[in-house]
């Protein structure tokens, strides 16, 4: 794959918010998880875990937590990408609460992309009530919520989000 393809491959995805009720396989899950794994983390202590909750019941009490948001009823799997303190603060102390925060959104980005791979689609959830998350999944003390991560067929709107200028986010040397 050369730059552009993989330029192309990233520009075609966008989050999606509306669903079909059709599951996603077993194997489709498998991969995503599996190229979770391969993503880079502090020390390779790969300080995140993930929740995959199918369950209805489950997926509409996410949404309530997420406040409302109604993607995460519609859609058939959504991955709660938690980060683990415990393992990255064993050897990093304090530090390792961002280490973990890290390898947990790294994670949920190779799983945004592995899932645009298969031709699904998904949604990264941000905005919610971690104690809420956190009670509705039973979640130990160590374990953050960072992301609810919908993903299932989709109805993508057709509009590429405008981005930024490269050049807005860019600095030399210094600010």
């Amino acid at each position: 794959m050369d730059s552009f393809d993989i330029l192309g491959f990233l520009s075609r995805r966008s989050s999606v918010r509306s669903y079909d009720s059709e599951e996603i396989s077993g194997e489709e899950i498998e991969y995503i998880l599996k190229c979770a794994s391969t993503a880079p983390s502090a020390g390779n202590l790969e300080a995140w875990d993930v929740i995959i909750v199918t369950e209805e019941d489950t997926r509409f009490a996410l949404a309530e937590a997420a406040f409302g948001q109604a993607h995460l009823e519609q859609v058939p799997v959504i991955f709660v990408v938690c980060s683990n303190y415990v393992r990255s603060m064993s050897r990093y102390g304090e530090r390792g609460i961002l280490y973990a925060l890290e390898d947990a959104t790294i994670a949920c980005t190779y799983m945004m992309l592995a899932a645009h791979a298969k031709d699904l689609h998904s949604c990264w959830t941000g905005a919610f009530d971690d104690d809420l998350v956190r009670e509705i999944l039973d979640l130990p003390q160590h374990i953050r919520p960072v992301a609810l991560l919908a993903v299932g067929k989709g109805h993508p709107s057709g509009q590429l989000t405008e981005r930024m200028a490269i050049g807005e986010h860019v600095h030399k040397e210094t600010w």
